[in-house]
């Protein structure tokens, strides 16, 4: 009976040692996305939870919704809880610093995913992000591929507009990629530059005003797919959804049916479950006492009909 006592005893202890150490070793990571709406986002998300999944870690997952007042609130409730680590995409590149500041002095790690930090405050452990220079240049070259089998590149004056979210910087680099590609080409003008905040109904109306200011457009970049199919609608109101090319980012389901059905020419493919991933095993990275890359990019690659 002592034997059996003191084998109860000990498997109780045992079973209370290794409570412990799960307890100890489970960690919390706050996360604030762009948005919701997006099927991007929705994406990346995925990739975050799959792989926190697989460590062990608990996420808390939150949505800015463009708000910066409303994001910078959810990192402020994520110190205030102690998490382990923040993750942020954020809504405001430069207006976010001052959030991530707030966390260094709480000694809690800051990672960005998709969008960079680029105020004076604040410090990143690491930004996991598409390599969005690049993924402006395969865009860039769509539009190109697009313009020459609709028998426009031999045109005296080719005029793109682009629908821009300048407050980002990942739509910062997509757009100078893109440019970069337009500025080979001496009979390419782009003659619109302007922001629809990466939202659709902005991004019709957008389009709809470019429609009757430049009536003989001949191409348009989406920055993302909302952007782009807000493009398509208003061309497809307007009845000359052949006559323009249409060009967007991410290449979300939605995109895909429009390239399949030959409303939008081709996207800029990002990885956003990748990108979500990577992000976690970043993370897991630092709290091992492993050394992080301070950029890690993440390929872009080309998606057509």
């Amino acid at each position: 009976m002592k034997k059996i006592s003191l084998l109860m005893v000990f498997v109780v202890i045992l079973g209370l040692v290794l409570s412990f150490a799960v307890m100890a070793s489970s960690k919390t990571i706050g996360v604030s996305l762009l948005t919701r709406e997006h099927q991007f986002y929705r994406d990346l998300e995925e990739g975050l939870k799959e792989k926190a999944n697989k460590y062990g870690y608990e996420l808390i997952v939150t949505s800015g919704d463009f708000d910066l007042a409303k994001q910078s609130s959810q990192l402020s409730d994520f110190i205030s809880r102690g998490v382990d680590a923040i993750i942020v995409c954020p809504v405001d590149s430069r207006g976010i610093g001052s959030s991530i500041a707030q966390a260094n002095d709480a000694g809690i790690p800051v990672f960005t995913a998709d969008i960079a930090n680029l105020s004076d405050q604040g410090k990143v452990i690491s930004h996991v992000a598409s390599d969005n220079t690049q993924g402006g240049r395969v865009a860039g070259e769509l539009m190109i591929a697009g313009l020459k089998e609709k028998v426009k590149l031999d045109s005296d004056n080719i005029q793109v507009a682009i629908i821009n979210h300048p407050a980002i910087t990942s739509v910062l680099d997509r757009v100078k990629g893109f440019k970069e590609v337009m500025d080979k080409y001496e009979n390419i003008e782009i003659v619109a530059d302007i922001p629809a905040w990466g939202q659709r109904a902005n991004a019709m109306a957008v389009m709809e005003d470019l429609l009757i200011r430049i009536p003989g457009l001949d191409g348009v970049f989406g920055i993302n797919d909302d952007s782009a199919l807000g493009a398509v609608a208003a061309l497809e109101g307007a009845g000359i959804i052949n006559d323009v090319v249409v060009i967007g980012y991410d290449a979300t389901p939605e995109a895909r049916e429009a390239i399949a059905n030959g409303k939008i020419y081709g996207d800029a493919m990002q990885n956003p479950k990748v990108i979500g991933e990577t992000t976690i095993d970043a993370i897991n990275k630092h709290f091992n006492g492993q050394s992080v890359d301070s950029l890690i990019p993440v390929e872009v690659g080309p998606y057509t009909k």
